[in-house]
């Protein structure tokens, strides 16, 4: 069992708790026991970050000290963009994020907004609220991320795409001026076509020259990032496996505060640890009805026992002695209990045909999502975490709670596919091409020809997405 005091002995424990070089030193490492304890309960990546991103964080942790909350050059970017119109950039230049949505979708649009400020090398910033400061210890060494109480635009929380303070209401209205002091990105699912100009190169040229960028999203639009011709090179460089981008950021960004981190050990050390297979299966249902449904219960069985991922079930035989078999522990995260439920005691009152032990897991089950409420959220990201240490991962179409666990993990997980008209379908799940997660809504324009068009036919290693066909995620074909 791990406690607070917790000393990594092991020499090579000690050579990969950085992650291969992705985190670094430099550490309380009692203030964020997660970042570097971690690797005693997941197993190593076998994928690995590309010196040059291992050479651009660096660079990045250095520019988020020099210029971050409290030091000179933040003082003095707050005194200009309070001196409005007229502003010109500075040395030091800002991407503020805007907690918006439930914790998987911030979780996301956190990490496209952190790949954006490296591409443009600006210092990221993010919103207090909805509890980031309770969940996530701080990514970057003798500084903070977090936005300052007093930051000078009072109501940048509440902009949306009706704000004329936004790029695309700018655009509409030929509103666009040399110099403004700061402008709002609206990337949220209802944003506008002139808002979607943002992944326009002609636009990022513009917007390079603003000192201070605000933005709410609720979509993980890094694959359209990598249509933007400025910026293919750097990707490329950054992360050649170009499947790995969410992997690789989302380990060196989000690692869970001291409490969540004292749930996930908890948990796992109480009801895992001892498996020698843990399967994780994520169940999340988009009906305003809570369930459980039949249809899902199917679903999710029929997907387990046609990919082998559980073992069937004998009713005809007796229970007999296994003591000694081998265990599968299989986490389930869900608002409904009675998946869980009904699951369990089917492999409670059947022994199965494999002789296999299996022993079910339930951390909460919260009926409704709340994702304003902070034990919620706790919860929730310490369930994300837990399912991304699973050896094998089912998952659940749309659900970006998944997404993030399936990244973290590095597994390609068994997508269950959205049910139509409660009705289970067949096939019920494949595996997905790539760990990445779904850009949702992105934007169907061809910036050159300044006309609509298929953005998931642009490169071959942004394509549509396993369960949302109009949406676009990277893949990877050196893997297929």
């Amino acid at each position: 069992m791990l406690g607070e005091n917790v000393t990594i002995a092991s020499s090579e424990v000690v050579n990969d708790k950085l992650l291969g070089g992705l985190l670094t030193t430099g550490f309380d490492e009692q203030s964020c026991l997660s970042r570097y304890q971690s690797v005693l309960y997941r197993k190593a990546s076998s994928h690995f970050p590309s010196a040059y991103l291992l050479e651009r964080l660096r660079e990045h942790e250095a520019l988020q000290k020099k210029c971050g909350p409290h030091t000179e050059s933040y003082k003095k970017a707050i005194e200009q963009l309070k001196a409005g119109q007229g502003a010109k950039v500075m040395e030091c230049n800002y991407l503020v994020w805007v907690a918006y949505s439930g914790l998987g979708n911030r979780i996301l649009t956190m990490a496209s907004a952190f790949l954006y400020a490296i591409l443009t090398r600006r210092v990221l910033l993010v919103d207090i609220d909805k509890g980031t400061a309770d969940l996530f210890c701080e990514p970057f060494p003798e500084t903070s991320w977090l936005l300052p109480p007093k930051f000078p635009i009072k109501q940048f929380k509440n902009f949306s795409n009706g704000s004329p303070e936004s790029y695309g209401n700018m655009l509409k209205n030929k509103a666009i001026h040399s110099n403004p002091a700061f402008l709002y990105l609206h990337m949220a699912h209802d944003y506008s076509d002139y808002d979607k100009l943002f992944f326009c190169e002609d636009n990022q040229q513009y917007l390079r020259n603003i000192p201070w960028l605000i933005l709410k999203s609720d979509n993980y639009f890094v694959p359209s990032l990598f249509l933007i011709p400025a910026y293919q090179e750097e990707l490329t460089r950054l992360f050649p496996q170009r499947d790995s981008v969410f992997h690789h950021l989302g380990r060196y960004l989000f690692h869970p505060s001291n409490v969540v981190w004292g749930m996930v050990t908890r948990y796992y050390d109480s009801y895992l640890a001892r498996a020698d297979e843990r399967l994780g299966i994520q169940i999340r249902v988009f009906d305003p009805e809570p369930g459980p449904f039949q249809h899902v219960l199917d679903q999710v069985l029929a997907c387990t026992l046609k990919e082998n991922l559980l073992p069937a079930i004998n009713s005809k035989q007796p229970i007999v002695s296994t003591r000694h078999s081998r265990l599968k522990s299989v986490l389930i995260t869900s608002l409904n209990s009675g998946y869980y439920e009904k699951i369990r005691s089917m492999y409670w009152e059947h022994p199965t045909t494999n002789g296999e032990m299996i022993s079910f897991h339930q951390p909460s089950h919260e009926e409704h999502q709340n994702s304003d409420k902070k034990m919620h959220n706790m919860k929730a990201w310490a369930e994300i975490y837990l399912l991304s240490l699973s050896d094998v991962m089912v998952t659940s179409a749309w659900s970006t709670f998944g997404y993030v666990a399936q990244g973290l993990s590095g597994l390609r997980p068994w997508l269950l596919f959205k049910p139509e008209n409660r009705i289970a379908p067949d096939p019920p799940c494949r595996q997905v091409l790539s760990m990445e997660p779904c850009f949702h809504a992105p934007h169907y324009y061809d910036c050159k020809a300044k006309r609509g068009a298929d953005t998931g036919k642009f490169v071959p290693y942004v394509s549509h997405c396993e369960d949302m066909s109009w949406g676009l995620k990277l893949v990877d074909q050196s893997e297929w």
